[in-house]
């Protein structure tokens, strides 16, 4: 049983920001040399990665739930003649 519903934006932010991470602490440790400036395409592109895949797990969401509801077109039960209306 899951616990929660899987977030894929979330989950795409998450590992851009450890892969931010992994490459600052590469460079701080003298593995590579890391420009400052690498931050901006890779967080950018990250974020938009990610609210694309928010966007469409939202859509697959609200599609499969409109699928899903069994709205009656016939008459409420109340109006139906089965009960009197005062």
């Amino acid at each position: 049983m899951l616990l929660h519903e899987f977030r894929p934006g979330r989950l795409l932010l998450g590992l851009t920001a450890l892969a931010l991470a992994a490459v600052y602490a590469g460079d701080a440790a003298g593995a590579w040399t890391t420009p400052w400036y690498v931050v901006v395409p890779v967080l950018c592109g990250g974020l938009g990665t990610a609210a694309l895949a928010t966007w469409v797990a939202y859509r697959i969401r609200r599609r499969s739930a409109r699928s899903r509801s069994s709205e009656s077109t016939g008459a409420p039960a109340s109006s139906s003649g089965s009960q009197d209306i005062r």
